[in-house]
């Protein structure tokens, strides 16, 4: 064995084997401390919050660059490009993420009808969600997602997103008819990513427009972006031990491992392993397709990335690592990277389209409802949408399901039949979100390479414009000053100094 070939591959790679590590152990401290109470105790819930202090740590830290990271690499970005450039990444980026969750939901629906892991179980209705399902439409969902593109306050946009609420009316407060409801509206706690990403760009827009009147502007938010991807560098060190608590915690909070499994293994396997195989080859053969490279090599330099999506179940708090490894290991322009992932984000959820699909018909085997093609359509559309709502958050798409069994007329309150396995299909969903995310980001570029390669020279010139422009200024400053220092008195050259300030 060549040790020194050996010990220049962990140096390189030494925070992805970390990080992995860190799962690995996180899984057997979990599984191992379940042991220790005696027969029939549990860990309480002040026991577990301490173990899950470390990587709630980690987690907050992550999730406080997710704000100005967005901003600052969407401005710098699209402020970078041509308009016309702009377009096309963009349009290509949509293009592909709305093509792979279509193929996502596809799969998924032929799976759980092939397989029918919901025909020889029986709904045990005794698991409750949190805090109850939140009375909602199909409608009101779509009409929230495009409200929200559009914030009226930017500042408020930062910690808080619209959600219509829908109350009974006075008069009648038995009305069984959701649609005959008061319809009203309140701002819920949670970023309002996707409103952020839409300002952002138009912003970016306009900063490209006015290029050459605003190049101070464009430079301090490429500088800005700088700066945030330093911190990311920093705080990524820290992911093998939060990422070992948060798992570790994660299997503590469960009441009965083997009951759950054995309640919902079937339907467990089925969506983990539909995800796992959109992720690893539907999406491996598409970017072999389109790039010609070799998608192996490409998911091993994102292995920090997927590790932290795994063990954070947040696409959001996984996106400054993302960004790092494509552009430090893969090689991505940062200018697309800075550009599209922000966007797959936000509205990339290969994962939670292939969930929602399987999940809606695997509750309607349950209860023994006769699907026709009409409903498995609707399904199909109805996941599609759904996705692109979800907020990349821990166990959004339990959110969002909701809207999908109202479209088979199956009750909000069927989510509890399957929230006992949610926590841990929430990771394989971020995990393939983010590998998603990355294989369109290196797609993009595969096709928009030689446009960043012309759309380079004009910037540099424009640059060097301006630094020529601004030496050519100073240094008439300087003569005018040095002038007027020979030639004026001591008084006279203090009231000049005084009106400069």
């Amino acid at each position: 064995m060549n040790w020194p070939n050996v010990w220049s591959f962990v140096r390189r790679n030494l925070l992805t084997l970390l990080t992995i590590l860190g799962v690995v152990i996180g899984i057997a401290l979990g599984l191992g401390l379940r042991a220790v109470p005696a027969d029939g105790e549990t860990w309480s819930a002040r026991d577990v919050m301490y173990i899950n202090y470390v990587g709630d740590l980690f987690l907050r830290a992550l999730k406080a660059l997710i704000l100005p990271l967005i901003i600052s690499s969407l401005i710098a970005a699209v402020g970078s490009l041509d308009l016309s450039l702009s377009k096309k990444i963009g349009g290509r980026a949509v293009l592909y993420y709305l093509a792979t969750t279509v193929l996502a939901v596809i799969l998924g629906i032929v799976l759980v009808i092939t397989i029918k892991p919901g025909a020889d179980s029986e709904a045990d209705e005794t698991t409750e969600t949190k805090g109850g399902p939140r009375n909602v439409t199909t409608a009101d969902t779509l009409l929230d997602l495009v409200r929200n593109m559009f914030p009226p306050n930017l500042v408020q946009a930062c910690i808080e997103q619209y959600q219509t609420v829908l109350t009974p009316p006075e008069n009648n407060p038995t009305e069984p008819d959701i649609y005959e409801w008061t319809v009203g509206g309140r701002y819920s706690d949670g970023m309002n990513i996707l409103g952020l990403v839409v300002a952002s760009i138009v912003f970016g827009v306009a900063l490209g427009a006015t290029k050459k009147e605003n190049a101070l502007v464009l430079s301090f938010f490429q500088q800005l972006s700088q700066i945030v991807m330093r911190v990311t560098g920093w705080v990524i060190w820290l992911s093998p031990v939060g990422v070992t608590f948060l798992i570790a915690a994660k299997i503590l909070e469960i009441e009965d491992l083997g009951d759950m499994f054995s309640k919902l293994g079937l339907y467990f396997a089925v969506v983990a392993g539909g995800i796992l195989f959109h992720g690893f080859v539907v999406l491996s053969l598409l970017f072999f397709l389109f790039t010609r490279q070799n998608p192996v090599k490409f998911i091993a330099n994102m292995g920090q990335a997927l590790a932290t999506a795994f063990g954070t179940s947040s696409s959001s708090a996984s996106l400054p690592v993302t960004m790092q490894c494509l552009e430090e290991k893969n090689n991505i322009d940062e200018r697309v990277s800075r550009f599209v992932l922000p966007i797959g984000a936000t509205i990339n959820m290969d994962g939670t389209a292939l969930y929602e699909a399987v999940a809606a018909i695997f509750i309607a085997q349950l209860r023994g409802l006769s699907l026709s093609f009409g409903n498995v359509l609707a399904i199909s559309i109805t996941a599609t949408a759904a996705s692109i709502g979800a907020a990349g958050i821990p166990q959004a798409g339990l959110v969002t399901l909701v809207m999908v069994l109202d479209t088979v007329g199956l009750p909000a309150e069927d989510v509890s039949l399957i929230i006992a396995v949610d926590w841990l299909l929430d990771r394989f969903r971020t995990l393939v979100n983010v590998l998603g995310d990355s294989f369109g980001a290196a797609i993009v570029y595969h096709f928009s390479k030689a446009e960043l390669e012309s759309s380079k020279q004009p910037q540099q010139d424009l640059n060097l414009t301006q630094q020529t422009e601004l030496d050519l200024e100073l240094v008439h400053q300087v003569d005018h000053t040095t002038s007027a220092t020979t030639v004026m008195p001591l008084d006279e050259r203090h009231i000049l100094k005084n009106s400069r300030l």
